[in-house]
């Protein structure tokens, strides 16, 4: 038992490293989209402080929205322009009626008003696309397909699904491109300052509501591209508000207000999920892919609650 357990998964990665690099492979891919789907509620827990429970159905409706035009014979680069300008909508809508009035209170009477968004966005979603899953335009947004297989040494194959490629490379320019966005750009410090201290940022004539509003529409587009990289290796539906849940262990990871813990998180997720089900997985019948990365992260609330790149919060008393 005890050899099945701890020695035998290893000795098969050994015997089989062509193998092995296709786990790791898919294990990567979707360790960069969880790390994607997490930078969403990254950005507005940093500047407000508020857990966004809406972040997972946000994945989703900006996915039905773009479909949804594109079927009604929008054009899909147009579709997809429109489909920006409608998570902008939203995004200046839930400042303007959920976040101002809501301003100073306490954190649980934010995170109900983001599950009541939840519900709202999961209501019209379906009342305006209905709730049968659909198809991602990859191929009219001009998406690879197809695949490439790499012959290893030893005669086994490494197979590299062009979707994949692509999530890979475009998730990974996004995460580039927000770290770029916070650390060097006037916009990007102002949302640090908020999420230091709201009071100081106000006192130097930083506007809370526009910081707000721009991190909304951000987490926004975040969502977008996820929602188009899911649906195209999948497809467009309300499931994908559980794969976004996935967010959840990665934040727990590396930390709500880290961007670094964000791709550090999604990776360990990402690997450890593929390494667990296919190596691991067949000792206990099988699936545990879907919860493994919720155990992961419970260990991790053990032994460092704050995750890998949180601050530690001390209370005086």
């Amino acid at each position: 038992m005890v050899y099945d357990i701890i020695i035998d998964p290893f000795v098969q990665m050994v015997e089989q490293p062509d193998f092995l690099l296709q786990v790791l492979w898919e294990g990567f891919v979707s360790g960069i989209l969880y790390a994607l789907i997490a930078l969403g509620f990254v950005l507005i827990f940093k500047a407000s402080g508020v857990f966004n429970f809406a972040q997972g159905i946000m994945v989703v409706f900006a996915g039905l929205t773009l479909v949804g035009l594109h079927e009604n014979g929008v054009p899909a680069f147009l579709a997809l322009l429109l489909t920006i300008g409608v998570m902008g909508v939203l995004a200046y809508g839930v400042e303007r009626v959920v976040m101002r009035p809501l301003v100073n209170q306490p954190d649980i009477i934010l995170l109900m008003a983001t599950i009541g968004l939840t519900y709202f966005l999961i209501g019209f979603g379906e009342l305006v696309f209905g709730g049968e899953p659909k198809r991602m335009i990859a191929d009219e947004l001009w998406l690879p397909t197809g695949s490439t297989a790499i012959e290893m040494g030893d005669g086994g194959l490494v197979i590299l699904q062009h979707i994949d490629i692509a999530a890979a490379v475009i998730a990974m320019v996004m995460v580039a491109g927000l770290g770029v966005f916070f650390n060097k750009t006037r916009i990007g410090r102002a949302l640090r300052a908020v999420a230091d201290d709201h009071q100081a940022a106000l006192s130097v004539g930083i506007s809370l509501n526009q910081i707000w509003a721009i991190v909304w529409f951000a987490a926004g587009i975040v969502a977008l591209a996820t929602g188009i990289m899911w649906g195209a290796r999948s497809d467009v539906s309300f499931a994908l508000e559980i794969i976004a849940f996935k967010a959840l262990p990665v934040l727990i990871l590396g930390g709500f207000t880290s961007i670094p813990g964000a791709i550090i998180g999604g990776l360990i997720i990402g690997f450890g999920e593929k390494l667990g089900e296919i190596y691991w997985g067949p000792m206990v019948g099988g699936g545990i892919e879907s919860w493994l990365a919720y155990i992961i992260a419970l260990i991790f609330l053990l032994f460092r609650p704050q995750g890998l790149f949180g601050e530690r919060i001390i209370e005086r008393v």
